[in-house]
């Protein structure tokens, strides 16, 4: 009797490898080429258009792919540390009570109407990610949330879906991101921020799409938990108390403090974001600071608030260590110099076409450039300097090629490895659960991505 061999997903770090080794194949396929840069009255460096051109072949060898994974954990290193600094500050509220308190009163407040957790707090990360830009700051809150979902009866995706589908499409959506759409305007020559009346269509839009989504997902495993995704797996999320147990809990006056405290960074961050240009350095620091201001405000000591610290690492050294591995496949491109012949040659596709055919194929361009690209700022000072003027060639105005990139910049990080594979290891969940969820809705999304710049073209956008 011939017995079936049932396939099993590998494990995250082996995709992730496998990623790594098509592009060391690429690297030694694609012709190596660049653009030339310059430095714009801003102080960014942008590509000049018309300047491609094509270079002696580097290659990689297998040696420099190895290399190249050394290096990705050095350049990820921020983002790597960030995210354990956001845990650890977080880590710190958990572990004196307060985050149970705060989930406790809601449970008193709310009721029966508790699944209002998910449009609220979806609007209201993607509000955040939509105006200043806010991202990465949510990731030590994923944990947090995975498990007030899980307690409240939903589970592990329905959690982190409230922050990173949120805060994504928010920061697709941006209607003032000045990571996205700041940047990129200053750089194709339109008036800073305007426009902003179709952009705040666009994110009702998506936004109502994705909390549509996750709403009718968690009510569908609340009625029959058999239904979850992740049924059956072990997911490790933070340790909380039953929702009998939360319900009881009454808020001391240490969970009052610590609760100012976390209002109080956040407040700092949004502050230090939008009016003195805060990014990871920053705002890593300030949880460094908080961390431990909470941590002596609830009587640790000094050797607590260490152990504490070191017990929050530990918890997100898996997802530190995808975060390194992710960032080496761009790296292993980047030593071939292939990244600038992709994005030239996905761009000269484009003058063959004209109107809305051209704007249609312009959007499937930046989705497939930001699985290269993975950064918002540094794919507008890549493509935008050369797409708005391809843009003017066949009729498509600079104000519709930046929504047109924003696009494809933002809303495809749900989907591409190279902001999944991320996510997921901060979520510490299996990669194929997370695609098994979002591809239909990332299908949605695109279709009705293209519904927005029909229009958009149709109205003179």
């Amino acid at each position: 009797m011939t017995r079936k061999v049932k396939f099993k997903m590998p494990h995250s770090y082996v995709i992730i490898f496998i990623m790594i080794v098509v592009a060391f194949i690429m690297g030694n396929v694609i012709d190596a080429g660049e653009f030339d840069r310059i430095t714009d009255a801003d102080g960014n460096t942008v590509v000049v258009p018309g300047s491609y051109h094509k270079i002696p072949n580097i290659g990689i060898s297998l040696f420099q792919m190895f290399m190249g994974i050394q290096q990705g954990f050095v350049d990820g290193a921020r983002i790597i540390f960030f995210v354990v600094f956001a845990y650890a500050f977080v880590y710190m509220i958990i572990k004196n009570g307060t985050f149970d308190a705060i989930v406790g009163f809601l449970l008193r407040s709310v009721g029966n109407r508790i699944e209002f957790i998910i449009p609220i707090g979806m609007l209201v990360f993607g509000i955040l990610g939509s105006t200043i830009g806010l991202f990465e700051e949510t990731y030590g809150l994923i944990p947090v949330f995975m498990a007030i979902a899980s307690v409240i009866g939903y589970d592990a995706i329905v959690g982190s879906s409230i922050i990173y589908l949120g805060v994504a499409v928010g920061f697709a959506s941006a209607t003032i991101n000045p990571f996205t759409i700041g940047i990129a305007q200053q750089v194709a020559g339109v008036k800073l921020f305007s426009g902003i009346e179709y952009r705040i269509v666009c994110f009702i839009v998506f936004i109502t799409i994705s909390i549509l989504y996750v709403w009718r997902y968690a009510h569908k495993i609340k009625q029959d938990p058999t239904k979850s995704l992740l049924y059956g797996e072990n997911i490790e999320t933070v340790e909380m108390m039953s929702k009998d147990e939360l319900v009881q809990i009454k808020f001391t006056l240490i969970h009052k403090i610590s609760s100012l405290l976390f209002v109080i960074t956040i407040g700092i961050l949004m502050v230090g974001t939008i009016k003195y240009g805060w990014y990871i350095n920053e705002i890593s620091t300030l949880f460094i600071i908080m961390m431990i201001v909470i941590g002596l405000v609830s009587g640790f000591s000094p050797s607590k608030i260490a152990e504490y610290f070191i017990e929050a690492s530990r918890e997100m050294m898996f997802g530190a260590l995808i975060i390194g591995l992710s960032y080496s496949i761009p790296v292993v491109m980047g030593k071939a110099k292939i990244i600038d012949t992709i994005v030239y040659s996905l761009a000269s596709m484009l003058q063959n076409f004209h109107g809305m055919v051209s704007a249609l194929g312009m959007l499937f361009v930046q989705n497939i450039i930001n699985l290269f690209i993975p950064s918002g700022g540094g794919q507008a000072l890549v493509t935008v300097p050369i797409m708005a003027p391809v843009g003017e060639m066949v009729g498509i105005s600079r104000q519709l090629t930046i929504l047109i990139y924003q696009f494809g910049d933002g809303y495809s990080n749900i989907f591409w490895p190279t902001s999944v594979f991320t996510m997921c290891g901060i979520m510490r969940m299996p990669i194929n659960k997370w695609y098994r969820f979002v591809t239909p809705l990332f299908a949605i999304i695109f279709v009705v991505e293209i519904i927005m710049i029909i229009i958009g073209v149709l109205i003179g956008y």
